[in-house]
């Protein structure tokens, strides 16, 4: 499965995220709740560490703190909280089980729904303001989400699909 997103593009991420993301998430979830994670899954698959262009996907929670929390220069430009907080969910849901030795994840959980308070406040469009406001308030129900697809899509190599019929029909 994850032999898809080798050489593919935005289109093509953004699908895979969107249908295994839904796997693991209620029938009652909010649609574009589930589409903005989705794609925050796609870009950062796609974007380096060495990035120059943007912000890198940043290679673990002590460069959140050391980037976001200790340089305050991005707290009021709400897309760099934005980023902030897409990276906390990332790294203490998808990474989760990489990250929690080192860090209490639970901590840099709620600095992520900060950070998307953060960039709601200061939010000119009233309806992605809604909807960081939303990821806000979601944010450790997103976390554990994106820790779960992690953990499924890491045993997916594992399991065997089932036989295939023979000509006759038959297993």
């Amino acid at each position: 499965m994850l032999r898809e997103l080798l050489a593919t593009d935005e289109h093509r991420a953004l699908e895979f995220f969107l249908v295994h993301l839904r796997d693991v998430c209620e029938p009652s979830v909010a649609g574009d709740e589930l589409l903005y994670n989705a794609s925050v899954l796609a870009h950062y698959a796609q974007v380096s560490t060495a990035t120059t262009v943007g912000v890198p996907m940043l290679t673990g929670l002590s460069a959140v703190f050391d980037q976001f929390v200790i340089d305050a220069t991005g707290h009021a430009d709400p897309d760099m909280m934005e980023t902030a907080a897409a990276q906390c969910l990332i790294l203490a849901g998808f990474f989760q089980d990489q990250m929690r030795r080192r860090h209490a994840v639970g901590w840099y959980a709620e600095l992520g729904a900060g950070f998307f308070s953060s960039a709601a406040a200061q939010q000119e469009s009233a309806r992605k303001a809604r909807l960081l406001h939303a990821l806000s308030r979601h944010f450790e129900q997103w976390r554990q989400r994106h820790a779960r697809l992690s953990r499924e899509l890491r045993d997916l190599p594992y399991l065997l699909p089932p036989p295939a019929p023979t000509a006759d029909g038959s297993l």
